[in-house]
């Protein structure tokens, strides 16, 4: 068994897709967010996470805290001198 899934496991969680943006829309519509494409232009899904998520183990859509954006603070205006 390989750490992430071949590119005909890919091709069953997406059927009909070719390209690898929509392969990949639709991964991280069903909730494999951690779903990515690579330089060579494949997808990679890392099976313990494929797993998880078919498992139930993650709800669809969830991720954890540290994947959050950062809130941001307004910059300070100075006043005019």
């Amino acid at each position: 068994m390989t750490l992430r899934l071949t590119p005909a496991e890919i091709a069953e969680l997406t059927p009909g897709l070719i390209l690898p943006g929509a392969q990949l829309r639709e991964l991280h519509r069903r909730g494999y967010w951690r779903a990515w494409v690579a330089r060579d232009r494949s997808i990679v899904l890392e099976r313990a996470h494929f797993e998880a998520v078919a498992a139930g183990a993650l709800p669809p859509g969830a991720k954890p805290a540290d994947t959050a954006r950062p809130q941001l603070r307004p910059v300070a205006q100075r006043k005019a001198a």
